[in-house]
C-alpha cells in the first residue's frame, strides 16, 4: 500500500514565512550602516511587525495587504533607513494573489511602485537609474510575486478539482458495481426459478402416474421413478453450479451458461412428453451462431414456458422453434391449451396473473412471464407473450446472436 505524502501545518508554514519576513527584512536594515538610527530598535519593530502581518494572511489577506502597504509608507515617513518596497510588500501581495485577489494584489503592488517613484524622482534621483535599475527590480519582484500565488492557488484548485473527480469516479464505480450485483442476484433468482420450478412441475406429474400404477401397472410406475430421477439428477447439476457462483467472487453467471443451450431442449421437450405434452422442436440455429449466454436465455425461456404448458395450459401438444434471422435469434413456444384472451385491469401489465389456466407463456405463478421478460431485456433483445389466434398461448422471443460489448 502506498504512503500518502504527510502534508505540512499550514500554521506551521505561515510560522516560518513570518519569520523569514522579519528576518530579511532586519538584514537589511542591519546591513544599512548609513542609516540614521541604525541604532535604533525602531526599524526592528517594523520588521517585526511585517512578520507578524503574515500570520493572519490566510484569514484576512486583504487586510494585510493594506497594512504593509501602509506600514512600509510609515517607516519612510519616519526616516528609517531603506528596506526597498519589494521586500517587506512581496509576502503580502503573493499572499491576496493566492486568495483569489489578484486584481487587488496588482494594484497594491501599483501604488507602491507609483508613490516610491514619485518620491524618488522628487528627492532628485536620476530618471534613467530609477528606470532602467530600481523601478524594473520592483516591478519584477510585484510581478513575480503576483505569479507565484496566482499559480499556487490554481494548482490546488486542480488539486481539489482532481479530488472531487477520483470521489464521483469512486461513488460511481460503486454504483456500478451495486447494480451489477443486483443483476447478478435477479439473474440468480430467474434460473433458480426456472429449474426448481421446471423440476418441480414433472416430478409432480410422474409421482401422480406412479401412484396410479402402483399395484396396476408396474412398468409405467417403474417408468414415472425413472423419469423422476433423470428429472432430479440434471436438476442438482444445475443447482450445484448455481451454487458455484454464489462460493466463488470471481465467477460469473456467464459460467451457468456451460451447462444449457439449445442442445438440451430435446431433454426438455422428452420431459415434457413424459408429462403428457406431445412437443414439437424445430432447431435451426447453425453450430457457433450463439454465443454462450444467448443459447443459456432461449434454454431458459423454454423451460418455463414449457413449465408453464404442463402445469396450466390443460392442452396436450405444444411447438418449439428456433431459428436466426439475419443477427437475431428467434424462439418460438406455442401450445393448444385453454388460453384465452386476457382482460386486465387498468393498470395491470399484460403478464399479471389474470388467468391461471393459461398456456405456454400464461401466468401461472405471477413470476415467468415477468422473468423471462427481464432476461430478455438485459440481453437487448424483446419477448411477447399472449393467445394465439387459432388457439393455446405463445411466446415469442427475439435476441440479438451475440451480446454486444
Amino acid at each position: 500500500m502506498t504512503n500518502q505524502p504527510s502534508r505540512v501545518s499550514p500554521w506551521l508554514t505561515d510560522v516560518l514565512f513570518a519569520i523569514g519576513v522579519a528576518l530579511a527584512v532586519a538584514i537589511v536594515v542591519a546591513a544599512d550602516l548609513a542609516g540614521a538610527d541604525r541604532d535604533g530598535i525602531g526599524p526592528y519593530l517594523f520588521a517585526l511587525g511585517f512578520g507578524l502581518l503574515i500570520l493572519l494572511r490566510r484569514r484576512f489577506p486583504l487586510l494585510v495587504l493594506i497594512a504593509t502597504v501602509l506600514g512600509i509608507f510609515v517607516y519612510y515617513a519616519l526616516g528609517y533607513p531603506a528596506i526597498g518596497i519589494s521586500l517587506p510588500a512581496a509576502a503580502a501581495i503573493y499572499s491576496a494573489a493566492e486568495a483569489a485577489m489578484a486584481r487587488e494584489a496588482v494594484a497594491g503592488g501599483v501604488v507602491l511602485v507609483t508613490v516610491a517613484a514619485y518620491f524618488r524622482i522628487t528627492e532628485g534621483l536620476s530618471g534613467t537609474y530609477l528606470v532602467s535599475y530600481e523601478f524594473l527590480t520592483n516591478v519584477a519582484l510585484i510581478a513575480a510575486a503576483v505569479a507565484l500565488g496566482v499559480n499556487v492557488r490554481m494548482r490546488r484548485e486542480a488539486r481539489a478539482q482532481q479530488e472531487r473527480l477520483n470521489a464521483l469516479t469512486a461513488a460511481h464505480h460503486a454504483r456500478a458495481a451495486e447494480r451489477q450485483v443486483q443483476e447478478q442476484r435477479m439473474n440468480l433468482a430467474r434460473d433458480l426459478h426456472d429449474i426448481v420450478g421446471h423440476t418441480m412441475s414433472v416430478i409432480s406429474v410422474h409421482s401422480n402416474v406412479a401412484a396410479e400404477a402402483i399395484g396396476k401397472d408396474d412398468d409405467a410406475a417403474s417408468r414415472a421413478v425413472a423419469q423422476i430421477r433423470s428429472t432430479t439428477s440434471h436438476t442438482m447439476r444445475e443447482l450445484r453450479s448455481v451454487v458455484k457462483v454464489l462460493r466463488s467472487p470471481e465467477e460469473t453467471l456467464v459460467g451457468i451458461a456451460g451447462i444449457v443451450g439449445l442442445d438440451g431442449i430435446a431433454e426438455l421437450a422428452e420431459s415434457a412428453r413424459e408429462a403428457g405434452i406431445n412437443v414439437e422442436t424445430d432447431i435451426a440455429v447453425p453450430e457457433g451462431a450463439l454465443s454462450g449466454t444467448i443459447e443459456a436465455a432461449a434454454y431458459r425461456l423454454v423451460q418455463e414456458s414449457l413449465t408453464n404448458a404442463i402445469r396450466h395450459s390443460g392442452g396436450d401438444r405444444a411447438w418449439v422453434s428456433a431459428a436466426v434471422e439475419g443477427q437475431v435469434l428467434v424462439v418460438k413456444i406455442a401450445d393448444n391449451g385453454r388460453a384465452k384472451a386476457p382482460d386486465p385491469a387498468p393498470g395491470r401489465q399484460d403478464d399479471a396473473p389474470v388467468n391461471q389456466d393459461a398456456g405456454a407463456g400464461g401466468p401461472g405463478s405471477g413470476h415467468g412471464i415477468a422473468g423471462m421478460r427481464e432476461r430478455v431485456a438485459l440481453l437487448g433483445g424483446y419477448l411477447t407473450a399472449a393467445p394465439a389466434e387459432n388457439g393455446g398461448f405463445e411466446v415469442k422471443a427475439q435476441l440479438p446472436t451475440r451480446l454486444l460489448l
